[in-house]
């Protein structure tokens, strides 16, 4: 299932985020989404990234410290996700 749900996000962060550059294959589940070693994220992705786990998933990520856990990376997002629905 979370297999599935990594996929899923995949390509509801670059439909969302615009990332024509990028397919899903070029995206590493555990490589980190923001700063240089990973995808390359920005702080307006991150509020992006807030208002579609709050659209497609019902949830709620209102702590900037639990954010930075949580946006880590799509793994993280998809373990989440999981275990928050």
């Amino acid at each position: 299932m979370v297999e599935e749900l990594i996929e899923k996000l995949k390509v509801q962060i670059i439909e969302t985020l615009n990332l024509e550059d990028l397919t899903p294959a070029d995206i590493n589940a555990n490589d980190p989404l923001f700063g240089d070693d990973g995808i390359g994220l920005d702080s307006i992705d991150a509020l992006e990234l807030i208002v579609l786990m709050n659209k497609e998933y019902n949830i709620q990520v209102a702590d900037p410290e639990e954010g930075k856990n949580v946006f880590y990376s799509i793994k993280t997002m998809a373990d989440y996700i999981q275990a928050n629905t």
